[in-house]
């Protein structure tokens, strides 16, 4: 399970996060620039956001996360006692809170009740090749070399090719199983990101059926 943390208070943030850390794989944020930055190149199974940070608050980051189809579930943190900013949150998009100070068990507690409410669990790496594995939860490629995570949509197009091998799948549909109609990538974005997976799993892996597509092999 792979949480990202939000929160710009350095010593509160070491502390949570050394704890998380022990338990979940965790990624720190100080301000919700650096959030969206890591959202950006990363899968996450898990956020945690502070609500008072610097620069857009953690309400103002995940309404606009879903407004971008972002469903990854949310817990904001708060130090505020009004409902009016809980309202706000849960409306943004958050499925539950915890007020500071808070005992951390209690803070892990929330985040298994989560991992239960939205079936977050382990799945198996898949073999891609003899020196190469695919994990869908960290969303990222294995290999002798290192390990190398895949952007949102590259991963998303990764598993689609995955649930599809030997089968010629037209740009067409790909867009219209990936993309949201008001988000329809260009040809140079798909080739970018078909370009990249090749990098990452070996070309031959993809090969382009001229006129029509790619086939997963």
């Amino acid at each position: 399970m792979r949480i990202l943390l939000l929160e710009d208070d350095p010593v509160l943030s070491d502390i949570v996060g050394d704890y998380l850390a022990e338990h979940y794989e965790t990624d720190r944020a100080y301000t919700s620039d650096e959030a969206s930055a890591l959202i950006a190149q990363k899968h996450y199974d898990l956020f945690i956001f502070d609500i008072n940070v610097p620069g857009r608050n953690g309400i103002a980051l995940l309404r606009g996360l879903r407004g971008m189809n972002v469903t990854t579930p949310a817990i904001l943190v708060t130090a505020y006692e009004d409902t009016a900013r809980l309202k706000a949150g849960f409306d943004a998009g958050a499925h539950d809170y915890i007020r500071k100070p808070f005992a951390l068990e209690e803070l892990r507690l929330r985040i298994e009740n989560s991992k239960r409410l939205f079936n977050i669990e382990q799945r198996e790496k898949i073999r891609l090749g003899d020196d190469c594995l695919y994990d869908p939860d960290a969303k990222r490629i294995e290999t002798e070399q290192g390990r190398q995570s895949l952007a949102p949509k590259e991963a998303a197009m990764l598993e689609y090719f995955l649930a599809h091998p030997g089968r010629t799948l037209s740009t067409e549909e790909l867009v219209q199983n990936l993309w949201e109609y008001d988000q329809l990538p260009s040809d140079a974005t798909l080739r970018s990101h078909i370009r990249r997976l090749r990098e990452l799993i070996g070309s031959e892996r993809i090969t382009t059926v001229r006129g029509i597509g790619y086939r997963y092999e």
